[in-house]
This record gives structure tokens, sequence and C-alpha cells, in this order.
């Protein structure tokens, strides 16, 4: 793949266009709450999973909560990078937990942004990677990238070192992969990305010490993390597993989900189930063409991974949407598209979907949210 540069000037355009999404869905956020009575600082930052990693920051790993039904809620499901850093950010500045993590990640939407247009570039050209970026910004559940929440940080992480393998900067592919695996479980599917590349790079012929220590460092977040749960409840390497089967959480190959699906189309929301359908069907259909542009195959193991993960886990259905976030190579073939049309209808199709995205993202903070 041909060297391109990466500063600052040839990404900004990218930048930009994530940057107005996300300030147009927090103006929209900002309005509806005036006329709503509710606190977008707190819808941001204050509910959900926020609160589970801001309890971390500020009080580190052992909480939980017993429900009725006998499950238990550890916070030890939750991996640790964000909690660190938004000590780090919250030490120096005096701000809360929350508010930290919500300048983590307003600096990790950018960095995602970068790197999803640094991926896009470098596979399709400058203009796809414009798009790229604000496509992702435009998602439905887009505002999520705006939350106290992992996705942006994760996505962040995963694009870049997604980049390093595709450039074959080892060490750096290593080193954020090993990021992401303390950011979120589906870091599996970086490092599984990263082994592929270095495997092709090595059928290539390619041999360096850089490769090998890449390798090595890929896993050792995750591994560390799932260990170290491990060893606190007493399970070993079932540990982890226990933690999230609390939540009700696991893989099933999608039958909890087909379950759902067809209570819904068998009941009043009827309606809402045909619409899942026709979600995952969409989704189906983008990694196929993803496959069909022939993307790297590093790209198509590592968004496969989390489309699998995304569709196939039992855990709680409404928060599917968003943990397909990080799932951004579905939307190349979409910034393709965009950037072969002319400017003004591009644009205006790009803006109405931020519109959109506005809309809803507001309107969904303000009722079930993504929990």
């Amino acid at each position: 793949m041909p060297v391109k540069d990466l500063g600052f000037r040839r990404a900004a355009p990218a930048l930009a266009v994530f940057a107005a999404v996300r300030l147009l869905g927090l103006a929209v956020l900002a309005v509806w709450g005036a006329a709503a009575g509710s606190s977008p600082h707190t819808l941001l930052s204050a509910r959900w999973d926020s609160l589970w990693y801001a309890r971390i920051a500020a009080e580190g790993y052992g909480y939980e909560v017993l429900l009725p039904n006998g499950d238990v809620h550890s916070n030890l499901a939750f991996f640790p990078l964000l909690p660190w850093l938004e000590r780090l950010v919250a030490a120096p500045t005096g701000l809360s937990y929350g508010s930290a993590g919500l300048v983590v990640s307003a600096v990790a939407g950018l960095a995602a942004a970068w790197g999803i247009f640094a991926v896009a570039d470098l596979v399709h050209g400058r203009r796809a990677g414009v798009f790229a970026a604000g496509v992702w910004a435009a998602l439905p559940v887009g505002i999520v990238q705006s939350m106290a929440y992992s996705e942006s940080l994760f996505t962040a992480l995963a694009a870049w070192a997604l980049y390093g393998a595709l450039r074959g900067r080892w060490l750096t592919a290593g080193l954020l992969a090993a990021g992401a695996g303390l950011t979120r479980p589906v870091g599996a599917a970086v490092v599984a990305a990263v082994w592929v590349a270095a495997a092709l790079a090595l059928r290539r012929g390619e041999r360096s010490w850089r490769l090998t220590a890449g390798v090595a460092l890929a896993p050792l977040g995750a591994a560390a993390y799932v260990l170290w749960v491990g060893a606190r409840t007493g399970h070993g390497l079932l540990g982890y597993l226990d933690v999230q089967g609390g939540w009700g959480n696991g893989f099933d190959g999608g039958w909890a989900f087909a379950r759902f699906i067809g209570a819904k189309l068998t009941s009043s929301a009827a309606p809402a189930g045909a619409g899942l359908i026709a979600g995952v069907v969409l989704v189906l259909w983008l990694y196929r063409l993803c496959v069909r542009q022939r993307q790297p195959v590093p790209l198509l193991v590592y968004c496969g991974i989390v489309v699998a993960l995304a569709l196939c886990a039992s855990g709680y259905f409404g928060s599917k949407p968003r943990l397909l976030l990080p799932a951004f190579p579905l939307l190349l073939p979409m910034a393709v598209a965009l950037a072969r049309w002319r400017t003004g209808r591009a644009v205006a199709v790009l803006g109405t979907a931020a519109l959109a995205s506005a809309v809803y993202g507001a309107f969904w903070l303000n009722g079930s949210g993504p929990p």
C-alpha cells in the first residue's frame, strides 16, 4: 500500500466534518434538554455505564449489586483503561470523574475519527477517508461517541492499531492492540487482526524482531486483566466469564437474540421485530460489500469478529447498536460511494443523516438510552 502523509493538514477536513456532526448532536441535545427539563451533562456523564466507570475511577474495583433474582452485577465486568484515564484527567483539573470521562471521550473521538480517516485514506483515498469519518459520526447511535463511555476510546485504539498493522508498524500495532484489550472485551478482535496481518507479512517473507514483539505485545492487555480478575475472584481463567455471566452476558451464537426477535414478531411489537431483522440484514449486507470490495484481510477479520460478538452475544439486546460502533470498516463501502458523488449531493446526504442522528440521539438519551 502506498505511503501517505498523515499530518494534521491532510486529516483536517475529516476532523472538521467529525467535529461538526458531533457538535450538531450536542446542540440538539441541549435544545431538547431545555425543553424537557433534563440535564445534557447528566445524560452524557452520569447515567448507565458512565456511573460504573466513574465509581471505578473513584473507588477502584470491588463494588457489586445483588439483584432480586440472585444475579450479581460486579464492576469487574468493566475494563480499566477508561477509569485510569478519568483519574489522570481529574487529578490536575479538579473535574468530577464523569466530567473527566467526557474529556477523554472528546479527545478519543477525534483520535478515532483520525484513525478511521487514516485507514480509509490508505485503502480508498483521501476523499473516502473524509466521508468515512463523517459517516461514523452520523450513525444513529453516534451520540455515544460524546458520552463518558469507552466506545470512542476503543475505536481510536483499534483504528490506529489496524493502521499500524496495515503499514507494518508492528510495535505500534502491538501496543495499541494491548491498549484496546484493556478497554473492552472485544479487544480480542484487534489482537486477531494484528496477528493475521503479521501472519500475512511472514508469508511474504518479512522477518524482524519488531514483528515478533508486536505479535507478543498485542494480547497482553486483555490477558493481564482477565488473569487479574480470575485471581481476584478465585475462579482462575473462568473468573471473568463468571463475572460477565452475572450480567447475563455470554456467547450463544445468537440464539437468545433470535428468540428475542421471535417474541417481538409474535406480539404487538411485530414492527420492532421486523426492524431488528432489517438491521441485522443491513449489517450482514454491508459486511458482504466489504468482502466484495476486497478490503485488506486484517480489516475483514477485525470487523467480522466485532459483528459476531455484537450479534451473537446473549446480553442486553438494546446495547447491540452501540456495540457495533467500533465496526467502522462496515462504513467504508458507503464512504466510497459518497466519495464518487458530486460534493454538493454527498454533503446534503451526510448532513441529512447527521441531523437525523442528532434528533434520534437526543430522543434516545431522554428515553431508554444506551445501557
